[in-house]
């Protein structure tokens, strides 16, 4: 039985009776944040969320069922504007009275910069890195001094890289943060709120070591990426992309990238090139054919049922593909 297992039942014997009073309504966007705050929720509630497992979070159209539920929602828990700044509008518009927590700003998360060009410099992004502060963690409703006319589906490419979830220390603080944000909303489950996030940052913590020691031999096997979404990943675990098909929104390349990129290839003997299966492969077939080895990253764990097991699956996930498709290589 998991650590957390044990310490949400052993708390939940104590608290059985505060578990039944009605919790707070809680919204999230992507399935790494449901997955968080549903860790940290069990046994009290669960959370709805906004976004449906395998779309893109770079652009999406909520469903009427989801709507609604953004609409119900005591707080949200959300990436922030980085990651879908589509989904901005909406939440002023629906939840205008809830408590919105953005994620990438919420206590000592680390922040790293998005990479340009078309390839990376090796670890540059560990000189880069910022941390959250505090002053910005809570977005409340004040959403009056941002434009809601704005459809596009990518994000900018001058700020944060908001693809934090893949840095598990960060994950680690966001359960802290959420445990925090539940039990002031909902004081007689406070504490099953912070046993279940205390359990939970042990599990990544061990996980965390698992994969350090899965992914150690990869550290000087060049690779390219579809997408600019792993640096969180690559950071902590010492390895490190080439470079990418695509900047951080996804956005098909042009010739002049496709060019550069193939030349990369042949200059610096890349091993595995790794598409998403949020996007069309074919692009990544059509860039580099068979020439390399081929692999499948998914920073949302797609094929896994939402819920707190999926966050975990993520980066079981990440470490298994790079080691089934670099391991040989190195």
């Amino acid at each position: 039985m998991s650590i957390r297992v044990i310490a949400t039942l052993s708390v939940g014997l104590g608290f059985s009776g505060a578990a039944l009073a009605e919790t707070p309504k809680v919204a999230t966007d992507i399935t790494p944040v449901h997955s968080l705050v549903a860790q940290v929720m069990e046994g009290a509630g669960a959370p709805a969320l906004l976004i449906a497992p395998g779309a893109s979070p770079h652009g999406y159209a909520m469903r009427p069922s989801e709507a609604s539920a953004l609409e119900a929602a005591d707080l949200v828990f959300w990436m922030g504007e980085g990651l879908t700044p589509w989904l901005e509008g909406s939440i002023a518009s629906l939840a205008g009275d809830a408590h919105v927590i953005a994620l990438l700003g919420a206590g000592e998360t680390r922040v790293l910069p998005f990479r340009e060009g078309i390839a990376f410099d090796e670890h540059d992004e560990q000189d880069n890195d910022d941390h959250g502060h505090d002053d910005h963690d809570h977005d409340d409703h004040g959403h009056d001094d941002h434009g809601h006319d704005n459809h596009d589906h990518g994000h900018a490419h001058d700020g944060a890289d908001p693809h934090a979830w893949l840095d598990p220390a960060n994950a680690r603080v966001w359960l802290g943060v959420i445990a925090e944000e539940l039990a002031e909303h909902d004081p007689e489950n406070a504490a099953l709120y912070k046993a279940n996030a205390a359990a939970a940052q042990a599990e990544i913590a061990a996980l965390e070591a698992d994969i350090a020691e899965q992914t150690a031999p990869l550290r000087d096997v060049p690779f390219l990426v579809f997408h600019d979404a792993y640096q969180y990943f690559e950071t902590r675990f010492d390895i490190a992309a080439a470079g990418a098909i695509a900047l951080g929104d996804a956005a098909d390349p042009g010739p002049a990238r496709v060019a550069a990129l193939r030349d990369m290839v042949k200059e610096r003997d890349i091993a595995c090139v790794f598409s998403e299966p949020q996007f069309d492969p074919k692009l990544v077939r059509t860039v580099f054919g068979d020439s390399i080895g081929h692999g499948v990253l998914d920073p949302l764990a797609s094929d896994v049922v939402p819920g707190p097991a999926l966050y975990s699956e993520i980066l079981r996930g990440m470490a298994r593909a790079m080691t089934e498709c670099l391991g040989t290589q190195g």
